[in-house]
């Protein structure tokens, strides 16, 4: 760049957070001699230890390349007119008029905010309290919708809140580790160099991989399970008939801390392994062979991403292998749990704060009458007479779905 941003001093390192996928790795900041930003990997981060894959260390050349960057605010002044420069403060005043104009003609459920998964959390709670809490709507969204509702949603069905209950330190104590529906050697590089590193110094630690494609991920699999495509499900609940038969449950977790134990018992149980095996085009001995490990672990992780979560039936697919962790007790402890991977740094930052539609701050839930109530207040939103005192109120669409039409 000509003229680089100010706010990176010269000579000086600046840390911040890699902004493309989920694994949220460190990096340091500065300029070279020609006044360019560098990046390279902060050795002192806990996530990567200084270690950046091929996007991390490339991730200068979107701020050095002036090209096709934008470097201030564009608007049209007509649908057919060519974009034109303009101030910021022109930008947020027609911005701010096309919102109000919409609002008061057509009411507040008429416009909608779609955010990043790469905001700040600082960003994604001020935008979530500008939509539900002054303009009073529900209209807003961020790609947790589009690739993590469906982990959301499974961890809350079983474990009661959307909170990963696993930390990167439990890949190093881990004894087997499940992949399923994902390749993390390609897309979450740095995290699967840790893996890496602890099968380098445990060789017994054993890796599962459930995935109908053959990936860079199986090249170090004890066992792919190259199931055909859509049914996960068969197979996760298969390994749970498996575990079970083999007596490799247990027993006082599920007792004190599940239910419905009995109902899953009778679901997995209205299949054979042989049938799960045939519906699912692998062979039966490795579904044995992958309980067998599961059976024998002092820690076992759950992975996955996409495959699972971007599917039809993506909150069955979730429960169905979280469900392996919750049968063989293998949650709250080390090296053990179902571990989620994201596609972008801070999409839980985002839910943390309330940034999907039937969120609200804290883990609290829109279509929760107190909790709508306790954030209202907290927020002032009758003090500061927002908009016809509706804040929060709960949309009539979620009306109608809490009702059944």
């Amino acid at each position: 760049m000509n003229n680089p941003p100010a706010y990176f001093p010269d000579h000086n390192k600046n840390t911040t957070t890699c902004c493309y996928c989920g694994v949220g790795c460190g990096i340091e900041v500065a300029k070279d001699k020609l006044g360019r930003l560098m990046v390279s990997g902060n050795e002192k981060h806990p996530v990567n230890k200084g270690m950046l894959c091929s996007k991390g260390m490339n991730l200068h050349y979107t701020v050095n390349d002036a090209s096709d960057r934008l470097f201030y605010p564009e608007m049209r002044y007509g649908r057919n007119q060519p974009r034109q420069r303009v101030s910021w403060d022109a930008a947020l005043e027609r911005t701010a008029a096309v919102f109000k104009t919409f609002i008061e003609k057509y009411g507040p459920d008429s416009v909608a905010f779609y955010a990043s998964g790469q905001c700040l959390t600082e960003e994604y709670y001020v935008v979530n309290k500008l939509i539900k809490g002054f303009i009073g709507s529900n209209n807003i969204d961020t790609n947790s919708r589009l690739c993590m509702s469906s982990a959301v949603v499974g961890y809350k069905m079983s474990l009661g809140e959307d909170s990963v209950p696993v930390s990167y330190d439990d890949l190093d104590v881990a004894d087997v580790i499940f992949v399923a529906g994902a390749n993390p050697a390609w897309c979450h590089p740095i995290l699967w160099r840790r893996v890496e590193a602890a099968r380098e110094k445990s060789p017994q630690l054993k890796i599962i991989v459930s995935d109908p494609r053959k990936t860079q991920t199986c090249s170090i699999a004890n066992v792919h399970l190259q199931l055909n495509p859509g049914t996960d499900i068969t197979l996760h609940h298969a390994i749970g008939r498996a575990l079970i038969e083999n007596g490799d449950v247990e027993a006082e977790f599920i007792k004190h801390h599940t239910e419905g134990f009995e109902k899953y018992r009778d679901i997995v149980f209205a299949r054979t392994v042989a049938e799960a095996a045939s519906i699912c085009g692998v062979e039966e001995s490795l579904i044995w062979e992958t309980a067998s490990y599961i059976g024998n672990a002092k820690g076992f992780i759950t992975m996955w991403t996409m495959g699972l979560n971007q599917s039809v039936v993506g909150v069955n697919k979730n429960l169905s292998l979280i469900n392996l962790n919750l049968i063989t007790g293998h949650v709250g402890k080390p090296g053990s749990g179902p571990l989620s991977l994201t596609g972008q740094p801070n999409a839980m930052g985002g839910r943390e704060v309330g940034g999907l539609s039937n969120l609200l701050p804290a883990h609290r839930d829109l279509t929760n009458e107190q909790h709508r109530a306790e954030v209202e207040a907290f927020w002032e939103c009758l003090k500061a007479g927002y908009r016809q005192n509706r804040a929060l109120r709960l949309p009539k669409c979620l009306k109608r779905w809490m009702k059944g039409d």
